[in-house]
């Protein structure tokens, strides 16, 4: 599985800035065999979790989370930046490098007491999927994986969100 993953993944270099070495995962959704052997691979990982909800962050995690809940028969839900989502909502401000940002979800979208899978396709710093993590905490549930297509080890990201709960990635450079 990694090895196909690995030979789908495009690296693009200098996007979207100078210096930035981008891995591209949208070929694998060009692969439907490829595509459903992941989500498989994800749901199979995540049944000792009893997870209750898979939250996907917005806009990448919103590819195969949806894939994986539906394998799991559990819900999907969406986290959106600030001003996205239609109801009433609660939201959580994060640091950035340069300033804050906020991600919302709506209200009633997580049960109080769930136990909630965070997925995204890619972990870089963590600063995004450590803000959905406490927005999962603000809803009255427990965030109890992190997950992730690929990971940027050199960027610790996975150590920032080992205080809040485990991380699991597929594919790491």
């Amino acid at each position: 599985m990694e090895q196909r993953l690995q030979a789908a993944i495009r690296n693009i270099p200098d996007f979207p800035k100078p210096g930035i070495q981008f891995k591209d995962i949208t070929p694998i959704f060009l692969d439907p065999e490829l595509f459903r052997d992941l989500v498989k691979r994800f749901a199979q990982e995540y049944k000792k979790y009893s997870p209750d909800a898979i939250v996907g962050i917005e806009s990448r995690g919103y590819l195969a989370g949806p894939a994986i809940a539906l394998e799991l028969g559990i819900p999907f839900v969406l986290i959106r930046k600030k001003g996205k989502l239609p109801a009433k909502t609660i939201s959580h401000t994060y640091s950035l490098e340069y300033g804050t940002d906020v991600v919302e979800v709506h209200e009633d979208a997580i049960a109080p007491g769930s136990k909630v899978i965070v997925h995204d396709d890619l972990l870089a710093t963590g600063g995004t999927a450590e803000a959905a993590g406490h927005l999962v905490e603000k809803c009255g549930s427990t965030p109890v994986l992190f997950s992730f297509i690929v990971e940027l080890n050199f960027l610790n990201g996975k150590e920032r969100l080992e205080k809040v709960a485990p991380c699991h990635s597929i594919i790491t450079y």
